[in-house]
Parts: structure tokens; C-alpha cells; sequence
């Protein structure tokens, strides 16, 4: 592969849905370097299995989709970003068809099924149950053939470079644990999401909150961080990765059963097992902290229907299932859940512009708002295509020529008060990689425990406790794991303060101590800025 050059026009720091679409569209204005932290197959996008919705069935329409985005985000829906997102999103699904992307299909016409919260079988879905898969396919190739555009993996973006209040770069460790600066006209970010903030998680072990604490240590304003949305159902076996088993399989008339194999969901809410994500995962927490086992599960129930159909369905699920001696068509799964999706992160306009110049966002990373307080199943794919297009089409316009001197790095230029206290020493009396490890794990289970699915001020404020404890034994980020490191721990850091300002539940935030709505004082976006917290 090609040494990283020292300029470029355009960075984009991701290499999933968001980051691909963002690079075809900017490659028609300049350079494109996209920077994948490990391979480039490896992001989110891969492992989105249950598909992408858009309104382009014969019996759905644009408005119904929208309403039901609304809905899922429990009155918190930015709604202007919200009819973006329906509006935009068949035209986009069109160009990923136009370039090559195979969603399935019976006979001539595209096939749909439903997940929880539609009103429609709006969900399309490409071989089965590898939705994510195949669209990463074809934008990769689709922007590997256009000459503007550049790839390099195993590049961890440690942080972001500014001069005179504008980010004109990054920060880079290589895969020889080499530090490089990279100069560009703009910088997106698609970094994903923060899933491995937590114990229990869907996402990839790329995961880690990266951009969230790249923008943050440089200035940038966050949103709605409190919403981490846990995906109800994720495989739950000793020795097992949280694999997660789609929502789809509920939409097809899976039943949640308790472990005394009751099916439970209908005394929850009138859609039972097709509710909001956030109602389903805390009837199964309720439901987990009532059972009598030393470690217990709920169980998803596939047996009543059609074997057959439903290994042709879902292979990967099957498939991954079988490894573990667990047959989806005859075996009741055990299930649990785990983080999933991150609504807020950097807040940005409905162009992925953010608070620094020359800064943008897109996809999960990214907060317009248009999620609310707990995203529409299957609206994650289409907010990466919609809004890295968008982004792009901005940066396009409004970025300089790519500057030739020198920046320097945000970390080192006046950070926020919380990212300035972030020590660079290691844990004293163990290697450092030893170290690193300990304390990850540490956060992690921390999170998980205290500022998880369930949450109250009690726990909130221990958790914060313990995290500014922990503060002075980060190490530098000197290698990709440290850096890692500090973010999981920032970025689990800024999550608990948000979450300990919204007093009141909502969406995938709920606190026992504040059950109910104060639309009042909440019914508003959760900014972040240097250690304050304010609602707008």
C-alpha cells in the first residue's frame, strides 16, 4: 500500500456507509483519503443485518415513514431532519441499486418485510439477513473506481489538527505504532459508534467512541449522548459474541419467552414483541431481574414457524447460531441485551456541519436530532447514506484549497477542562498493554453496570465517581489500544453526565428515580460542551 501522503483535500475518518457515500460525492471536487482504524471491511455497516427502510413499496408512503420515525423517537425527533431522512432516502437506495447493490427479490420486484415500530413492510434486505454487507460492497467499489479516491487501513485517528480555531487535519498512528500528521481542507467524520463504551455490545471492537472524544477534545458541541439504545436481542452463550439476532426475526413472528417460558411482551405494550426497541429491552431487563436463575436469560421463539423459510431468510444468523449448537428453526435462543446505537454524538445542521469550522458528521456518529430519544429500527443505514451525501455535498463547497504548513494537534491547543485532566501515565506496576487492558474492562463493566439499560441518579453519580477516579492512570496515546483507551473512558464519561443532567425518562433513557416524561423541561436536545450540560 502507498505511505500516507502529508496533504490531501479531503479526509473522511470512517470507511462504513456514511464515510463510502460521503467519498463518491466529494471525489468530483478533490482528493479523498478514507482512513479505516483496521481492515476496511471492518465497521458497523458489515454487520447491519436486518436491512434499510424507505417508503417504496406500492402500499407505504413517504409520510407514514416519517410518522413512524417521529413516533419511535418519543417527541424528540428533530422533525426537519426527520422528513430529510424519508424524503431523500428512496432516491439514495436508487443509486445504491444503480450501483450494483443486490437487495432481494421476488422474481422482478424488490421484496420488504417489517421490523418493530413500522406501520409497513418498508425494510429492504439483501441476502438475507447481510443487508449491510452487500450496500459496503458496492459503494466500496463504487468508490474504488473513481481516480480521486484513496484508501488506507490499519490508520487509528488519534485526534483532530487545528489552526486558528479550524480543523485542517489529523493525527495518525500507523500500524508500526508511527505517529503522522495529515493536512486536509476538511475533515468528516464517520467513525461509528461507541458500543464497546459497554460490557455487553452488538458493535464492532472499532467501536470505541472515537469520534465523539476526537471532537470533543478539540471544542466541538455533542448531543443527546444520554440515548444509547441496547438492542433487545443479542445472543447470549458462554463463550459467544453478542451476536445480534435481527429485529427481523420478530417482524417474521418471533415470541420473547421468560424463563418460565411465559411469552411476556403483550403485558408490556400493545405491539408485544414488535415494540420500540427500548420498551423491548427494559420488559426483558424487568424480566431478567424477576427470574429466579443465577444467570438469566429470556429466550426468542422461533419453533412455531416455517423451519425452512427461515434459514433461507436469515443464513448468517442461522449459520452463526449453528456454531454454537443452537438451531434458530427448533431451539429456543437465549437472549439478552446489549448496547447497540448511539442516537446522539457530535451535533451537527442538517449539512453535517458542526460547531468547528471545517469539521463535519455524518452517520452514527453524527446527531441531527433525527432519531429523537430512540431510533426507528432500520432507519441507521439511510441516515449514513442520506446525510454523508448531504455532508459532502457541503464540504465540497465551502472547504478551501488544502493549506501546505503545518497545524497543530487539537489535544495540545487549549482542550476542554475533562480532556485536559486526561493524564498520560500508565497504571503503575504492570506493563503498560496490561494496564490498558485492565482499565478498559474496568469502564466497560462499570458502564454496563451503572449507566446501562436501567439508570438513576444513585448510580449515575457513582459511575462519574469512579470515572474521574480513573482519570490519572490513562495512558498516553501512544499506541492504537491507549488511544482506544481514552476515548472508551471520555466518551463513558460524557455519556454519564448527560445522562445524570436528563431528569426524566424518555426514549432508551430511563431513570427509576425520574419514571416519567417533563416534556416541559426536557423536551428539548442535550448539549454538550467542555464539562456543561444544557438543554436547547
Amino acid at each position: 500500500m502507498k505511505s500516507l501522503p502529508a496533504e490531501t483535500d479531503y479526509v473522511v475518518v470512517g470507511a462504513g456507509i456514511a464515510g463510502l457515500r460521503a467519498a463518491i460525492r466529494l471525489a468530483a471536487a478533490g482528493r479523498v483519503l478514507v482512513l479505516a482504524k483496521t481492515e476496511l471491511t471492518e465497521s458497523a455497516t458489515q454487520y447491519a443485518q436486518g436491512g434499510i427502510a424507505a417508503a417504496l413499496s406500492d402500499d407505504d408512503e413517504v409520510s407514514l415513514h416519517f410518522q413512524d420515525t417521529l413516533n419511535a423517537g418519543d417527541g424528540l425527533c428533530n422533525e426537519e431532519a426527520a422528513r430529510i431522512l424519508t424524503e431523500e432516502g428512496p432516491e439514495r437506495i436508487q443509486e445504491l441499486i444503480d450501483w450494483g447493490t443486490e437487495f432481494d427479490r421476488a422474481g422482478a420486484r424488490l421484496t420488504f418485510t417489517r421490523e418493530g415500530a413500522h406501520s409497513r413492510n418498508r425494510i429492504l434486505h439483501a441476502h438475507g439477513d447481510s443487508t449491510g454487507r452487500e450496500i459496503a460492497r458496492a459503494l466500496y467499489f463504487k468508490a474504488k473506481a473513481l481516480k480521486h479516491v484513496s484508501f488506507s487501513e490499519f490508520e487509528f485517528t488519534r485526534d483532530l489538527l487545528m489552526e486558528e480555531g479550524r480543523v485542517c487535519g489529523v493525527t495518525l498512528i500507523d500500524s508500526k505504532g508511527e505517529v503522522h500528521t495529515l493536512r486536509a481542507a476538511a475533515v468528516l467524520l464517520a467513525t461509528g459508534g461507541l458500543g464497546q463504551v459497554y460490557r455487553e455490545t452488538t458493535n464492532p471492537s472499532v467501536a470505541t467512541g472515537d469520534g465523539v472524544a476526537m471532537a470533543h477534545r478539540a471544542g466541538a458541541a455533542l448531543s443527546d449522548l444520554e440515548f444509547v439504545q441496547f438492542h433487545p436481542t443479542a445472543l447470549f452463550l458462554k463463550g459467544a459474541p453478542r451476536f445480534l439476532l435481527s429485529e427481523a426475526l420478530r417482524g417474521e413472528g418471533a415470541y420473547l419467552r421468560n424463563a418460565e417460558m411465559a411469552r411476556f411482551m403483550p403485558k408490556y405494550h400493545d405491539l408485544a414483541e414488535l415494540a420500540p426497541r427500548d420498551v423491548v429491552a427494559r420488559a426483558i431487563a424487568h424480566e431478567l431481574e424477576v427470574s429466579r436463575g443465577t444467570e438469566p436469560v429470556v429466550y426468542l421463539d422461533m419453533t412455531h414457524l416455517n423451519g425452512a423459510q427461515l434459514r433461507a431468510r436469515f443464513p448468517r444468523i442461522h449459520s452463526t447460531c449453528m456454531e454454537y449448537n443452537v438451531d434458530i428453526a427448533t431451539d429456543l435462543v437465549p437472549v439478552r441485551p446489549a448496547a447497540h446505537y448511539a442516537m446522539g454524538g457530535v451535533k451537527t445542521d442538517l449539512d453535517g456541519r458542526t460547531s468547528l469550522k471545517g469539521l463535519y458528521a455524518a452517520g452514527e456518529v453524527a446527531c441531527t436530532g433525527v432519531h429523537g430519544a430512540n431510533r426507528l429500527a432500520s432507519n441507521s443505514l439511510l441516515e449514513g447514506l442520506v446525510y454523508g451525501a448531504r455532508a459532502a455535498e457541503v464540504m465540497q463547497q465551502e472547504a478551501p484549497p488544502a493549506p501546505a504548513h503545518a497545524g497543530r494537534a487539537a489535544h495540545a491547543a487549549d482542550p476542554p477542562k475533562h480532556a485536559a485532566n486526561h493524564g498520560n501515565h500508565a497504571k503503575a506496576g504492570k506493563p503498560a498493554c496490561q494496564a490498558t487492558e485492565a482499565l478498559i474492562e474496568e469502564v466497560r463493566g462499570l458502564m454496563w453496570n451503572k449507566v446501562g439499560v436501567v439508570r438513576s441518579g444513585h448510580t449515575l453519580r457513582e459511575a462519574l465517581r469512579r470515572l474521574e477516579e480513573w482519570r490519572d492512570q490513562l495512558p498516553a496515546a501512544e499506541t492504537r489500544r491507549q488511544g482506544e483507551a481514552r476515548n472508551i473512558h471520555l466518551t463513558g464519561w460524557l455519556i454519564a453526565r448527560s445522562a445524570l443532567a436528563r431528569e426524566e425518562s424518555r426514549g432508551a433513557h430511563y431513570r427509576t428515580d425520574f419514571p416519567a416524561h417533563d416534556d416541559a423541561r426536557f423536551r428539548k436536545h442535550s448539549v454538550v460542551m467542555g464539562e456543561k450540560v444544557t438543554f436547547q
